[in-house]
């Protein structure tokens, strides 16, 4: 494929997803606006080529409202809206990083090593609902597990590394593994069916990074000061985030489970933020910095 061309489906598709519909006639008005048209109409069979190609290479499809004659992205949910927009800027960014040769070493990515080796079968498994065996390396054992065999549900990013959930069939019980400790991993010719009451997006609803515990979720309360409150407005910690904003810091509240993961997070924003509820995360908190700061005395 052209890197041009991949260019042009990126930006169709990118120009659908932040309209939500738009016409044939408003497309070519903003395609004779970008650098990709040298000011020249979007000809209706190129326009066709390309969305075609959009659901070639993208599994999307771009459908037509006979009633208005808008375009839109067809059956797209929370959940594929942010799969689509991860998708436009993984692809955006590696057609700007391949033409970008010429200062190559000027540009400084972050390395996600379990994408490279383990993502492709691990997804193939998924599609296929076969069974996983593997080789784990926890970090919290002297030894590998071997011959770990899982029913692989879905696969989910967290702080650059991919992490697969799934039953793991010895143990009756659903457990999460991150692709970068796995090894000798084969998809096995052994068929599984989803249960139909899972679902992957409930399963994390509540949850900051990967880990699930099995308690109740926490009206949780932070105070922030004005700066970094900039930066969770940016990105916020999850979805239930909601903020009060205050002269000089603001008050974030959200709907989580008091996990390992959200306590390091927190931990790592220092003096920026204050738990004041609930009283369980403050006293865990205050535990954690004291027996960090009792490594310094």
């Amino acid at each position: 494929m052209a890197r041009d061309n991949l260019s042009k489906y990126i930006w169709l598709l990118d120009t659908v997803r932040r309209h939500g519909r738009i016409t044939l006639r408003e497309i070519n008005k903003l395609w004779q606006k970008s650098d990709l048209s040298n000011g020249d109409p979007l000809p209706r069979r190129s326009f066709f080529n390309y969305k075609q190609a959009i659901q070639d290479i993208f599994n999307i499809n771009l459908e037509c409202d006979p009633k208005t004659y808008e375009y839109y992205i067809d059956g797209i949910d929370e959940h594929s809206a942010s799969n689509v927009d991860w998708m436009l800027n993984s692809a955006a960014t590696n057609s700007i990083i391949s033409s970008a040769t010429d200062i190559s070493h000027r540009i400084f990515l972050e390395d996600v090593p379990s994408a490279r080796e383990h993502l492709a079968i691990v997804t193939q498994a998924i599609r296929g609902n076969n069974t996983l065996r593997f080789d784990y390396h926890s970090y919290y054992r002297s030894l590998p597990n071997r011959g770990v065999e899982i029913e692989p549900y879905f696969v989910k990013i967290f702080k650059q590394i991919w992490y697969v959930v799934g039953r793991n069939i010895k143990e009756d019980k659903i457990k999460t593994y991150a692709l970068d400790r796995m090894t000798d991993v084969t998809q096995t010719s052994e068929t599984f069916e989803m249960p139909e009451d899972f679902d992957p997006a409930e399963y994390f609803r509540y949850a900051f990074g990967i880990v699930v515990d099995k308690g109740e979720p926490k009206d949780i309360k932070l105070r922030v000061d004005s700066t970094t409150a900039k930066y969770l407005r940016a990105l916020p910690l999850h979805h239930s985030q909601r903020e009060m904003v205050h002269d000089d810091f603001s008050i974030f509240t959200y709907k989580m489970l008091v996990t390992n993961d959200l306590v390091a997070e927190l931990l790592s924003r220092g003096a920026q933020i204050t738990v004041l509820e609930p009283r369980e995360l403050r006293i865990r908190l205050q535990s954690e910095l004291k027996k960090a700061l009792d490594n310094y005395q």
